[in-house]
């Protein structure tokens, strides 16, 4: 997973996953969802990120059990 901040544009961006993004589809005002052809969700991005986060403060926390791939 990857989490990139564009402060030039002022997007928030979080990749889940490398698969070719087939559709994209706007879940609410400014948040923006990219799936693969199979529904899996590759990337979420949020438009004018700073007004609605703190992208420059963020943590990142993974909990649970590892998964076997």
């Amino acid at each position: 997973m990857k989490v990139i901040y564009d402060s030039e544009v002022d997007v928030l961006k979080i990749v889940f996953n490398e698969l070719k993004i087939d559709e994209s589809d706007e879940g609410k005002p400014g948040v923006i969802f990219d799936y693969a052809k199979d529904g899996t969700i590759v990337s979420m991005e949020i438009l004018d990120a700073s007004k609605m986060t703190a992208p420059s403060a963020f943590q990142y926390e993974v909990t649970g059990k590892k998964r076997a791939v």
